[in-house]
């Protein structure tokens, strides 16, 4: 099975199936002297993992991690960093009927045509659980980005269930209340309308679908390189491996296509060095009088906010009655999903999508060289640095191994 990989420096390889053992991953490319905790990583779990509220899952899993290679005494040694999350409420039996049976509009039967098997338990390597890994290693980019010289800012929040929309908010509106609500929409009264609507869907035994709104600030210009690698393209590819995205855009988006030429089009002028603080710019640079188009242009990055939306449809595991049919025995049946399962996927993936905007604007930096793909404090060849490893302060005579001094000929 191919495509278990993201990245091209910064790269990250994950393993595991929703009702298996563990989930885990290896993060390549992060440079070494990087101080990272596994409390650090749990914060960012924490926000994704089950059970938070009524309107997630109740699937029991603590989602702890465990740091089990790339690091010592607390910072980066610049080799892969290996992180594993046990799972550890797993409950198969309820997936028993849909072995042979597919479930509407999951992976079951593309995943059995595919490779004629698969781990039907929970979706197995289809679900949307995979992402706990993709978490962990958003956790460990921005403590990466945190650590260089640059002020990347990444926030996200979900602007939309259903019909119901939320007005425009301002990057600090964002941060200050995304994270004080179930729903995650940084605003309060739209937040309350959602969750209303959600708590309908849910006790009428449905689902339903929306969007999250995303914003980048501090991106440096020039990253992202034409057409095939250029920063929209890898960007599109990051939020469309998010299970259930039906929809990306950037800047105008959707609404571009309602836009003529002398509308979408932005006149330059000269930056003042006052009026654009949210802008990477120095004073008398050129600077797009607007931002129709969400920080890029030709695919590369201009210095400006990168700003977008992404669109979720509604969650398939639904206690509906529905029809499938049984390959085995030939029937057609009507089946309930029952089991533990989102009335709406957005409010935890939030957390998802801030950490594959972490990821991917950490792997263009690092290929551009904006951060060293070495090490953090960009000193090639020096070797005696604050986060070395000491010497052992104790030698046992008694020990395996011993270093005896040497004695002084004068």
């Amino acid at each position: 099975m191919n495509g278990n990989s993201f990245g091209r420096l910064f790269q990250m390889t994950t393993y595991g199936e929703s009702h298996g053992e563990a989930m885990g991953c290896t993060v390549s490319g992060v440079p070494a002297g990087v101080e990272i905790e596994e409390a650090d990583i749990q914060q960012e779990l924490d926000r994704r993992k089950p059970g938070q509220s009524m309107i997630t899952t109740s699937r029991g899993e603590p989602d702890e991690v465990t740091i089990n290679s790339g690091v010592q005494d607390g910072y980066t040694t610049g080799t892969p960093v290996g992180m594993v999350i046990q799972n550890k409420d797993a409950r198969s039996g309820k997936y028993e009927p849909f072995v042979t049976a597919p479930r509407p509009s999951h992976g079951d039967y593309t995943y059995s045509a595919k490779f004629g098997t698969r781990n039907w338990g929970g979706g197995g390597r289809s679900s949307a659980r995979e992402t706990v890994n993709w978490v962990a290693a958003g956790a460990i980019a921005k403590q990466v980005l945190d650590a260089s010289e640059h002020d990347v800012q990444i926030k996200a929040h979900v602007n939309q269930v259903g019909d119901i929309e939320a007005p425009a908010v301002t990057f600090e509106e964002m941060l200050e209340h995304t994270e004080e609500n179930e729903v995650r929409c940084a605003h309060p009264e739209t937040a309350a309308e959602m969750r209303e609507a959600i708590d309908r869907y849910q006790q009428e035994g449905d689902s339903i679908g929306g969007s999250i709104y995303f914003e980048m600030r501090g991106v440096p210009r020039g990253l992202g390189a034409p057409r095939f690698d250029s920063f929209p393209s890898r960007l599109g590819q990051a939020m469309f491996a998010v299970p259930a995205t039906t929809g990306f855009q950037y800047g105008k988006g959707r609404d571009a296509r309602e836009m003529r030429g002398s509308e979408r089009n932005e006149d330059w002028e000269f930056d003042d060095g006052e009026s654009r603080p949210e802008t990477v710019s120095e004073e008398g640079d050129p600077l797009p009088v607007g931002n129709d188009h969400g920080g890029l242009q030709g695919g590369i990055t201009t210095g400006e906010p990168i700003y977008g939306e992404v669109t979720w449809h509604a969650p398939t595991s639904i206690p509906k009655e529905q029809t499938t049919v049984d390959w085995e025995t030939g029937e057609e049946k009507d089946v309930q999903v029952v089991g533990r399962h989102d009335p709406v996927l957005m409010p935890r993936a939030v957390p998802v999508v801030e950490a594959m905007l972490a990821c991917t604007v950490l792997d263009f930096m690092l290929l551009s060289g904006r951060v060293n793909p070495d090490r953090i404090d960009d000193r090639p060849g020096e070797y005696d640095t604050d986060y070395h490893p000491s010497s052992p302060q104790e030698d046992p005579e008694d020990a395996a191994t011993r270093a005896e001094p040497t004695e002084d000929d004068d």
